[in-house]
């Protein structure tokens, strides 16, 4: 089966669609066909991304805040008139903030919560009755190796992606009968905005050089490396696709061979 053309008419929406992960995930499934709603905050960005996509593939709703139910359905009314149902839903939207535990704020907290983990509910919920309609609805939740493991300094930002991945296995077993599937895909330190700010904060804190930071984020990852955003939208592909049609309720790392628990 050739996935490159197995989404042809299919309407996805990819939330956090202006920078990073969320491009290459938009580049790759322009690319097999889908027409993409380019959903985020800021309307630049998202503009930048849909003129880089083929003619007639992109739309894009600006001042989509995840965390806002009235945002999300006005998005989302946007997104329908231009593109029709959504079939294929990509969480992506997140942020992630460090500091100790102990140090961690109950604003911090919260914040994180409802960036990471209670726009995917707030998003999918909205989203659902369209996905359910579909033959084939496809839901991918970007979470985080962080989700999987647990890093040091980031006690909010592991919570809020263990708690998408136990999102993703529970509606999973809820819609398994309804041909619709949910994943979740795991990235390790990825190639991104995120962390060249991550970096940046190292160097800040600690005085070491960007090569000494990088170290430090990638010692983890036996490959040494940090991941390609490339790498992360393939897997997003894939699962969209209806060659993982048996495939529901993962939470697939893409971390170059990083340990997970379990």
């Amino acid at each position: 089966m050739n996935v490159a053309t197995d989404l042809a008419g299919n309407h996805a929406l990819v939330t956090g669609a202006g920078s990073g992960i969320g491009v290459a995930i938009a580049r790759r499934l322009a690319a097999a066909g889908a027409r993409v709603t380019l959903a985020g905050r800021r309307e630049a960005p998202l503009r930048a991304v849909a003129a880089g996509l083929p003619a007639g593939s992109a739309n894009i709703v600006a001042g989509f805040d995840v965390t806002d139910e009235a945002a999300i359905e006005r998005g989302l009314a946007a997104a329908r008139a231009a593109f029709g149902p959504v079939l294929i839903l990509v969480n992506n939207a997140g942020a992630a903030e460090t500091a100790p535990f102990a140090k961690t704020t109950l604003e911090q907290w919260q914040r994180v919560i409802a960036v990471d983990l209670t726009s995917v509910f707030l998003v999918t919920r909205a989203v659902l009755a369209d996905v359910k309609a579909a033959p084939a609805g496809r839901i991918v939740n970007i979470a985080s190796t962080a989700g999987l493991k647990g890093y040091r300094y980031v006690a909010a930002y592991s919570a809020a992606k263990h708690g998408v991945i136990g999102l993703t296995r529970s509606l999973a077993l809820e819609l398994a009968k309804t041909g619709v599937t949910v994943n979740a895909v795991c990235p390790g330190y990825t190639d991104t905005p995120l962390v060249a700010d991550a970096v940046a904060a190292i160097m800040k804190k600690t005085g070491r050089s960007e090569a000494e930071a990088l170290a430090e984020l990638t010692a983890g990852n036996p490959q040494g490396r940090l991941i390609r955003p490339d790498e992360v939208a393939d897997a997003v592909l894939w699962l969209a696709s209806p060659a993982a049609q048996s495939i529901t309720g993962q939470a697939i790392a893409i971390a170059g061979g990083e340990v997970m628990p379990g």
